[in-house]
């Protein structure tokens, strides 16, 4: 095999496929990137056997072939070669040499043939979405995944398909995020839970472009995400989601609306006075004369704020774990929130009119009495 190409495409290529190589494994092969030479392009793949992800660089072909290059020495010798065209040639079945100006690398190298390519998937059951609107809504839930692997359904974020709707959800015991969106067209009936991890990284090589499209192909397995001459392919997790149905549609004794950027900042202060192990509730206050009070008490001092709001319904006093808040607050991107509350014991609920996004996070038992 040999290939000449632009330094900056070929870096952009392993880039992409290196979210998918495996980094602790006992495979050497998911250690490797693979390049396929072949039809006038080059092909970039990394397969972990959980995501696989392939990417196509142009480039000038002069002889076709493939090769499994080590992910990393690989990458890193094409990141710090001069800006110009790169020459790779295998010089026989182990080596590979690498020139580019005045450098020149010769580093080993693996069959092709070792190497596990993506599944196919069939693309009888699909969906198309802007690469915009799939990046956001990703941004927008992926924060309340749990990291946990003992409760591996958490670890995803739901996808459903219904009445030509998208409905993407995530919660990890303490707080929940749904995120929806109309779909264009007529669309299949969709039921599937999908890594958390393959889609943070799919929203590091997807575009921000609203004409950009990717085309979504589901397995009973697997998902197929394609763009821009990128296929992404991750393994589902097996089993049926969380029913959260009731939780969305609970009632409120109060609903409160802030300007989202004052409450931020009010949070954001008082976080200053929380070390990494103190687990101190901010508290907050909804009076009758139409002011939200923020109060935080912690070992390195004490914090008080209010803010005028817009309230309706009865007085409350709630704690609030204040990481929670602020990961819901900071992916809306409205000037003004919702929140709506029933006790100091049940969850809050914040959402827009249209219940295009709904934040559910639990609240931090605390004796009301101390702060009434």
């Amino acid at each position: 095999m040999r290939i000449k190409c632009n330094k900056n495409l070929l870096t952009t290529g392993i880039n992409i496929v290196s979210k998918a190589v495996s980094t602790k494994t006992t495979m050497p092969i998911l250690e490797c990137i693979l390049l396929v030479a072949e039809g006038g392009r080059l092909k970039l793949v990394a397969n972990n056997l959980e995501l696989g992800i392939e990417t196509m660089v142009d480039a000038t072909i002069l002889e076709e072939g493939q090769v499994a290059l080590e992910a990393k020495l690989f990458s890193d010798i094409i990141r710090k070669l001069p800006d110009s065209e790169i020459d790779l040639e295998t010089s026989s079945d182990i080596r590979v040499e690498i020139r580019c100006e005045k450098s020149k690398f010769t580093i080993p190298c693996r069959n092709g043939d070792e190497f596990s390519l993506l599944p196919e998937i069939e693309k009888e059951k699909s969906i198309s979405i802007s690469q915009f609107a799939l990046r956001d809504i990703i941004r927008q839930t992926i924060f309340s995944i749990s990291d946990n692997e003992n409760t591996k359904m958490m670890t995803g974020e739901s996808f459903e398909v219904i009445n030509n709707q998208l409905i993407v959800i995530s919660l990890d015991g303490h707080r929940i995020s749904r995120r929806k969106i109309d779909l264009a067209g007529d669309n299949p009936e969709v039921h599937v839970v999908v890594p958390g991890k393959t889609l943070q990284e799919l929203s590091k090589i997807i575009g921000g472009d609203t004409e950009d499209m990717v085309d979504i192909f589901f397995s009973d397995s697997h998902m197929l995400f394609e763009f821009d001459g990128t296929r992404v392919v991750t393994r589902l997790i097996d089993g049926e989601y969380f029913k959260i149905a009731n939780m969305m549609s609970m009632g409120h004794s109060v609903s409160v609306k802030a300007n989202k950027k004052d409450l931020m900042g009010i949070i954001d202060r008082a976080t200053l006075l929380i070390q990494e192990t103190d687990k101190k509730p901010i508290i907050v206050s909804v009076k009758n004369d139409n002011n939200l009070y923020v109060r935080l008490d912690t070992n390195l001092g004490s914090m008080k704020e209010e803010m005028e709001v817009s309230k309706e319904g009865e007085e409350i006093i709630i704690g609030f774990n204040p990481k929670f808040l602020m990961d819901a607050l900071r992916v809306i991107d409205d000037e003004e929130v919702s929140i709506y509350m029933t006790d100091s014991k049940n969850p809050c609920m914040i959402k827009d009119a249209e219940e295009s996004y709904i934040y559910i996070i639990l609240p931090i038992s605390i004796n009301t009495s101390v702060y009434a």
